[in-house]
């Protein structure tokens, strides 16, 4: 089953280097396919913290996020809850 959420990204320094590792240390660890795109862009790896880091995405940006796999849903709750929290706030 594939699944997709459109998200928009809450740390407010956007997903440079700390919340994009928490990101797609999440991702690989969920065990399926996920994927993640700025706006209508390509779609990259969401495992991938280079891929991710590549996409250059900012506080307020919006981003398609794309699971395939039997727990889709729950991963794409998981992986949005990531990807709303502020994680600059305390650093």
């Amino acid at each position: 089953m594939t699944s997709s959420r459109n998200v928009r990204v809450g740390s407010s320094h956007g997903l440079h280097a700390r919340p994009a590792k928490l990101f797609a240390q999440a991702a690989k660890e969920a065990g399926i396919p996920v994927t993640i795109a700025k706006d209508a862009g390509k779609a990259v790896n969401a495992a991938s913290i280079l891929s991710v880091i590549s996409l250059g995405i900012d506080f307020g940006d919006h981003v398609v996020l794309t699971a395939d796999g039997d727990d889709a849903e729950h991963v794409l709750d998981m992986l949005t809850e990531l990807l709303t929290t502020d994680h600059d706030e305390d650093a």
